[in-house]
Protein backbone atom coordinates (compact mmCIF):
# COMPACT_ATOMS: atom_id res chain seq x y z
CA UNK A 1 0.00 0.00 0.00
CA UNK A 2 2.86 2.42 1.05
CA UNK A 3 4.26 1.66 -2.17
CA UNK A 4 1.14 2.34 -4.24
CA UNK A 5 1.01 6.11 -2.62
CA UNK A 6 4.27 6.95 -4.37
CA UNK A 7 2.98 5.63 -7.38
CA UNK A 8 1.61 8.75 -9.80
CA UNK A 9 -0.14 6.41 -11.47
CA UNK A 10 -2.04 4.94 -8.98
CA UNK A 11 -2.80 8.78 -8.02
CA UNK A 12 -3.92 9.33 -11.77
CA UNK A 13 -6.34 5.73 -11.92
CA UNK A 14 -8.02 7.06 -8.96
CA UNK A 15 -8.36 10.34 -10.06
CA UNK A 16 -10.13 8.98 -13.28
CA UNK A 17 -12.47 6.96 -11.21
CA UNK A 18 -13.34 9.44 -8.78
CA UNK A 19 -13.98 11.59 -12.32
CA UNK A 20 -16.15 9.22 -13.63
CA UNK A 21 -17.82 8.62 -10.02
CA UNK A 22 -19.11 12.21 -9.61
CA UNK A 23 -20.23 12.35 -13.28
CA UNK A 24 -22.27 9.13 -12.88
CA UNK A 25 -23.62 10.59 -9.83
CA UNK A 26 -24.22 14.13 -11.29
CA UNK A 27 -26.21 12.08 -14.29
CA UNK A 28 -28.20 10.26 -11.77
CA UNK A 29 -29.52 12.86 -9.69
CA UNK A 30 -30.31 15.37 -13.04
CA UNK A 31 -34.11 15.51 -14.04
CA UNK A 32 -34.71 13.32 -16.73
CA UNK A 33 -36.90 15.65 -18.92
CA UNK A 34 -34.12 18.27 -18.38
CA UNK A 35 -32.14 16.07 -20.79
CA UNK A 36 -35.00 16.45 -23.67
CA UNK A 37 -35.30 20.46 -23.25
CA UNK A 38 -31.50 20.91 -23.72
CA UNK A 39 -31.54 18.28 -27.20
CA UNK A 40 -29.40 16.21 -25.42
CA UNK A 41 -29.29 12.04 -25.36
CA UNK A 42 -31.44 10.80 -22.47
CA UNK A 43 -31.13 10.72 -19.15
CA UNK A 44 -30.70 6.55 -19.05
CA UNK A 45 -28.28 7.03 -22.42
CA UNK A 46 -26.07 8.76 -20.08
CA UNK A 47 -26.57 7.16 -16.90
CA UNK A 48 -25.53 3.15 -18.12
CA UNK A 49 -22.59 4.99 -20.84
CA UNK A 50 -21.11 6.24 -17.54
CA UNK A 51 -22.42 3.29 -15.25
CA UNK A 52 -20.13 0.68 -17.62
CA UNK A 53 -17.13 3.06 -17.57
CA UNK A 54 -17.33 3.70 -14.31
CA UNK A 55 -18.33 -0.38 -13.51
CA UNK A 56 -15.20 -1.29 -16.17
CA UNK A 57 -12.80 0.62 -14.33
CA UNK A 58 -13.57 -1.00 -11.02
CA UNK A 59 -14.21 -4.23 -12.39
CA UNK A 60 -10.76 -4.75 -14.18
CA UNK A 61 -8.59 -1.78 -12.90
CA UNK A 62 -8.13 1.88 -14.17
CA UNK A 63 -5.16 1.46 -16.32
CA UNK A 64 -4.79 5.14 -17.57
CA UNK A 65 -1.62 4.14 -20.03
CA UNK A 66 -2.33 1.57 -21.94
CA UNK A 67 -6.12 0.49 -20.82
CA UNK A 68 -8.23 1.39 -23.76
CA UNK A 69 -11.59 0.51 -21.83
CA UNK A 70 -10.35 3.61 -19.07
CA UNK A 71 -9.72 5.93 -21.88
CA UNK A 72 -12.77 5.09 -23.47
CA UNK A 73 -14.73 5.71 -20.45
CA UNK A 74 -13.05 8.63 -19.43
CA UNK A 75 -13.52 10.67 -22.84
CA UNK A 76 -17.69 9.76 -22.58
CA UNK A 77 -17.14 11.01 -18.70
CA UNK A 78 -15.72 14.39 -20.49
CA UNK A 79 -17.99 14.93 -23.27
CA UNK A 80 -20.91 14.48 -20.12
CA UNK A 81 -19.18 17.49 -18.14
CA UNK A 82 -18.36 19.06 -20.66
CA UNK A 83 -21.34 19.57 -23.29
CA UNK A 84 -24.27 17.91 -21.31
CA UNK A 85 -23.85 19.15 -17.92
CA UNK A 86 -23.94 22.66 -18.62
CA UNK A 87 -26.86 22.46 -20.55
CA UNK A 88 -28.67 20.56 -18.35
CA UNK A 89 -27.68 22.95 -15.78
CA UNK A 90 -28.38 25.77 -17.50
CA UNK A 91 -32.08 24.83 -17.84
CA UNK A 92 -32.47 23.89 -14.40
CA UNK A 93 -30.80 27.12 -13.16
CA UNK A 94 -28.01 24.91 -11.47
CA UNK A 95 -29.60 22.91 -8.87
CA UNK A 96 -31.23 20.16 -10.95
CA UNK A 97 -34.57 20.98 -9.89
CA UNK A 98 -36.03 23.20 -12.33
CA UNK A 99 -36.18 27.07 -12.62
CA UNK A 100 -36.05 27.97 -9.01
CA UNK A 101 -34.14 30.84 -7.86
CA UNK A 102 -34.23 33.20 -5.27
CA UNK A 103 -37.00 35.54 -7.12
CA UNK A 104 -40.25 36.16 -4.92
CA UNK A 105 -43.24 37.92 -6.42
CA UNK A 106 -41.54 40.97 -6.82
CA UNK A 107 -37.90 40.45 -7.49
CA UNK A 108 -35.16 38.56 -6.07
CA UNK A 109 -34.97 38.65 -2.09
Amino acid sequence: MYIDLLNPFWWLATAIICYKAFALADAAFRRDDAYRAADKKTKTFWVVVLALALGADLLFGANPVTGLLTLVGLVAAIVYMVDVRPAIKLLTDGRGRGGRSNQGPYGPW
